[in-house]
């Protein structure tokens, strides 16, 4: 769940970032979905939730093994440093950037026999967020998770 979270934390630093340099939501998830296709072996975002079966209306990220998702919190991270320092600017650009960082990351999985895209599905974060919520309320006198006391904050 950590991960998960860290991940949501690097992609809305990138979309801001993103953002400052001329790029749109629609084309912030062309970016992000051309990454995918270049860390999952071709497989782009939809490509990979139709894989794992992840619901429509779910993000991929809440269904991938760890490993995967600190994979795309890296190359997310890579991205947001060479934009900055390269001062790149429009779609192309860093598009081209983003899914060579996704290339050069599934070359280190894959190095140490890690496929991306054959890595079965975790269990739903929500879930797992709900089960250890629960869990919690059963131990006496245990303070909430971080995990748990945000989900329930406004």
């Amino acid at each position: 769940m950590q991960a998960r979270e860290k991940l949501s934390l690097s992609q809305k630093e990138l979309s801001g970032v993103l953002y400052e340099r001329g790029i749109d939501s629609h084309g912030f998830g062309r970016i992000l979905s051309k990454g995918d296709a270049a860390l999952f072996g071709g497989l782009a975002t939809q490509g990979m939730k139709d894989r794992l079966a992840v619901p429509s209306n779910r993000p991929l990220a809440d269904f991938l093994p760890t490993i995967t998702i600190k994979a795309k919190d890296f190359a997310n991270e890579i991205t947001n440093t060479q934009v900055k320092q390269h001062d790149l600017h429009g779609e192309t650009s860093i598009t081209k950037e983003h899914v060579k960082n996704n290339r050069d990351v599934r070359k280190l999985l894959t190095d140490r026999d890690i496929v991306p895209e054959k890595l079965p599905a975790a269990e739903d974060v929500k879930k797992l967020a709900r089960r250890l919520e629960s869990e919690e309320k059963k131990l006496p006198g245990q303070k909430r998770s971080a995990w748990a006391a945000r989900r329930n904050s406004p």
